[in-house]
């Protein structure tokens, strides 16, 4: 792990806090999409629209597995909620799909939307000291 963090920590120190907010969002968010497969191919679509850095996008991607395990029935409960149901039984999939993708939206959007605002006014406020502990001595 430390050694991902390590790579992921290089290939982001030369970017802007909007840049480096705006990709740590995206991969986080992206990584939970509840549908197992979708997020490495909207990692894929969000770093060529969006001119990320597609290898610290698919790290992070694949770091949030676990967590886009553990949301899926949370997701999919919150999905149920919001379109008036109660949550889908086993027999229909694609039901609890449908419900897990309304519920991400409905939640991990907009908490998104606020992670990228607050990791900008924090990386802002921390970039000089972040920025030259990151540089070697040459």
């Amino acid at each position: 792990m430390r050694a991902w963090a390590a790579r992921f920590f290089t290939s982001i120190h030369h970017l802007s806090p909007e840049q480096a907010a705006l990709l740590l969002v995206v991969g986080l968010v992206l990584g939970v999409f509840p549908i197992v497969g979708c997020p490495t191919l909207l990692c894929l679509l969000a770093a060529l629209t969006l001119r990320l850095n597609l290898p610290a996008l698919q790290l992070l991607n694949n770091v949030t597995s676990p967590l886009q395990l553990g949301l899926l029935l949370p997701l999919e409960r919150a999905g149920a909620w919001l379109c008036g149901g109660t949550h889908a039984a086993a027999g229909n999939i694609g039901l609890a799909a449908l419900h897990a993708v309304v519920g991400w939206a409905a939640v991990c959007l907009p908490a998104g939307a606020l992670g990228f605002v607050i990791l900008v006014q924090a990386m802002r406020k921390r970039r000089p000291a972040w920025c030259n502990s990151m540089e070697s001595p040459a």
